[in-house]
């Protein structure tokens, strides 16, 4: 009996933080898409220190996402009693996160290679900035700022400066395609590809097909019209006359 709610409790936390990587999954895709966006305006004229400091937090917000996961993820994968329909969710959830955390790289390289372009450094550095007359969202990192960890005990590990942040993720991302084996290949989705443009064109057909029953019922409407001709002619005639 005690061996029976042991078990039944262990199965109820492993799927307590398989819920917990999804949410933090989808936490980290909002702010890594806030850092990006953000980051396009760096170089411009609503380039500043500002910007650079909201730059930095949000990158120390998706570091502590990250890394919290990373751990999490390890750890579900590394389990040998998991079932295999919770196994195949979870490597779902480690190719999703490997691709997200690749892209999330790229961001950061192009964010270094564009402070390095602008440094900033003084007062007369903004006038090598471009003019491209584009104001900046301020709402974008509020709506970063919002999103928040799905597990109460935040990571402690502080985040690193930018290089030492790219150059340990090269290490992040090796050790993640060594310590575990879940080919990509391998990993099936779970809906059908496309499915929001599929809608669309679904959308588009209705609307067409609206647009065909509007125009026969005109042509009806016309055709009606044509049975009274004479009567029309008549009227013409005495209007002109």
């Amino acid at each position: 009996m005690n061996h029976w709610r042991r078990s039944v409790g262990e199965l109820q936390a492993r799927r307590r933080q398989v819920t917990e990587c999804e949410q933090a999954l989808a936490a980290l895709s909002k702010v890594t898409a806030c850092f990006q966006q953000m980051a396009s305006s760096l170089g411009s004229n609503t380039d500043g220190s500002g910007l650079r400091e909201e730059l930095a937090e949000i990158r120390a917000m998706a570091h502590r996402i990250y890394t919290g996961l990373h751990r999490r993820l390890i750890a579900l994968l590394t389990e040998t009693e998991q079932a295999q329909e919770d196994r195949e969710q979870v490597e779902r959830l480690w190719v999703l996160f490997l691709s997200g955390l690749e892209t999330f790289q790229k961001d950061l390289r192009k964010t270094s290679s564009l402070q390095e372009l602008f440094p900033l450094t003084q007062r007369r550095d903004r006038s090598a900035l471009v003019k491209t007359g584009y104001s900046g969202e301020s709402e974008v990192a509020a709506r970063a700022a919002t999103v928040q960890t799905p597990w109460v005990c935040v990571e402690d590990e502080p985040c690193p400066d930018l290089q030492t942040q790219i150059s340990r993720m090269d290490s992040l991302l090796q050790e993640m395609l060594q310590r575990v084996n879940v080919p990509v290949w391998t990993v099936e989705a779970t809906q059908k590809a496309w499915v929001e443009v599929e809608k669309e064109e679904q959308d588009e057909d209705e609307t067409l097909e609206d647009l065909m029953q509007v125009e026969v019922v005109s042509q009806d409407s016309v055709t009606g019209c044509c049975h009274h001709l004479n009567c029309r002619l008549s009227c013409l005639l005495c209007l002109l006359s």
